[in-house]
């Protein structure tokens, strides 16, 4: 009977991750320009991205966006007079799925203010999160550790930029210490323990 209740859970789980996830998402190629809006809780802001700067990184934002990637995302590290941060998913599911890394590109275009990077910490690590510069990081396209260089700028922020500068900055770098925590337990951990983090409500590509 124990085998039998286990299989079943094995098999609903599966289903679950097939439903919020399909591995044909991540061979879709992105338009070679697209605008998007990300609806957050200090309001609205516009990005527009070009595969000319990152083709397999924009291919991945695109994805994420297009397949609802971003609802109910915290915005869990804010640093101030540096970036925004954010990605780690509320259902340790699709934040798993998400997780396979894409292939390293240089970095094509600067990481001025308003310009969004993905986040990564070695080769083929950028997956699925991403940062906001919130001031000229011109470092950020020579930085050179663990096996890479720079981080390549995705796309940029055209509208809503005083909504972005109102993304709370309190915690500082405090959360990116904690990520662990945040994909293990979700935004439950957040809200209990970090009360004041914001979140990208939903996310969706616009004409």
């Amino acid at each position: 009977m124990k085998k039998i209740l286990l299989l079943i859970s094995i098999i609903l789980l599966s289903s679950c991750a097939t439903a919020k996830f399909k591995e044909k998402w991540l061979k879709e190629e992105a338009p070679n320009t697209f605008k998007a809006r990300f609806e957050t809780t200090q309001g609205n802001f516009d990005i527009v991205a070009r595969r000319l700067w990152s083709p397999k990184g924009v291919d991945r934002l695109f994805q994420m966006i297009k397949n609802n990637y971003y609802t109910d995302v915290a915005i869990f590290r804010v640093v101030p007079n540096f970036v925004a941060q954010f990605g780690i998913h509320n259902d340790s599911l699709i934040n798993k799925s998400w997780e396979k890394g894409i292939p390293d590109e240089p970095v094509l275009a600067k990481n001025d203010s308003m310009s969004i990077s993905f986040a990564r910490g070695g080769v083929a690590t950028r997956s699925n999160q991403i940062f906001i510069n919130l001031k000229n990081n011109k470092r950020l396209d020579t930085l050179a550790y663990s096996g890479v260089t720079g981080f390549p700028v995705i796309a940029k922020v055209i509208d809503g930029k005083e909504n972005v500068y109102k993304f709370y900055d309190g915690y500082g770098d405090k959360l990116g210490h904690k990520q662990d925590s945040i994909t293990k337990f979700g935004n439950k951990f957040l809200r209990e323990k970090f009360p004041k983090v914001d979140y990208i409500i939903k996310a969706y590509i616009i004409k």
